[in-house]
């Protein structure tokens, strides 16, 4: 009776207002030994039942995250004439890839409360224990802005476009330096700051090819893809050699 008594509440809520449908040009991404990034197209709408409400303007987010690892931050100094070493913390989890968007500025679209429920803006997305209570060094700024310099990590503000707050579109470019496994594209509506709908799809990054073969065999069998790789330079020192000697000759 209980369960119920829960499903007839439940049919009885109200439908959502405002619901977003999103999508991506490409769902795979396959990194080959020419890789040299690649470009995804966003878009979406948002469904509606009723008329668009007036008493705010609506606002889109979208996030693109890929694998998410431990890893260590140090800080070095200088002693005695020499760069090493003095302090670390250790990341608890950090995505290898963070890229977030914006239909406007980072205030009006979404609310702290918000950020920290969804995890949507870089730093809330980096799980930094260790780090939030260092002391004086703020190890997560400097992991951003490490992974900043080298398009890891992104953030566009105002770079979605919404037209007649129904229609959005965007587009997020992903660096040569990508690391395999699955990504996460997540989407959010907002309104007054607040999270009104949100939407979630996978996009998987792939080596394929020579480049898949050589990494499987390089974290199956370490001990065979070393071998290979100084067979390989052995044979490519003599052919070397005896290209000079004959071109000497």
């Amino acid at each position: 009776m209980a369960r119920i008594l829960a499903l007839l509440l439940f049919l009885a809520l109200p439908a959502q207002a405002e619901e977003v449908i999103a999508g991506l040009s490409q769902s795979r991404i396959s990194i080959t030994t020419n890789f040299d990034g690649s470009e995804i197209l966003i878009f979406g709408a948002v469904k509606r039942e009723n008329p668009i409400p007036e008493t705010s303007p609506l606002h889109v987010l979208v996030t693109v995250e890929g694998p998410s690892e431990p890893l260590t931050v140090r800080r070095k100094s200088k002693r005695l004439g020499i760069w090493v070493n003095t302090a670390s913390v250790e990341v608890d989890e950090a995505p290898s890839f963070y890229a977030v968007a914006t239909s406007g500025p980072w205030s009006e679209v979404i609310q702290d409360i918000e950020d920290l429920r969804y995890r949507v803006s870089t730093l809330r997305a980096i799980r930094s224990v260790g780090a939030r209570i260092s002391g004086s060094e703020d190890f997560t700024n400097a992991l951003i802005r490490i992974r900043r310099n080298q398009d890891l990590y992104q953030t566009n503000i105002g770079a979605i476009s919404v037209e007649q707050q129904t229609l959005f579109s965007t587009s997020v470019q992903l660096p040569a330096n990508l690391h395999e496994g699955d990504y996460r594209a997540r989407f959010f509506l907002t309104r007054n700051g607040r999270v009104i709908d949100s939407y979630q799809t996978d996009i998987a990054v792939q080596k394929v090819g020579l480049e898949r073969f050589l990494f499987r065999l390089s974290r199956d069998k370490p001990l065979v893809y070393g071998l290979m790789s100084l067979a390989i330079a052995i044979a490519a020192g003599w052919m070397a050699s005896a290209a000079f000697r004959l071109f000497r000759a």
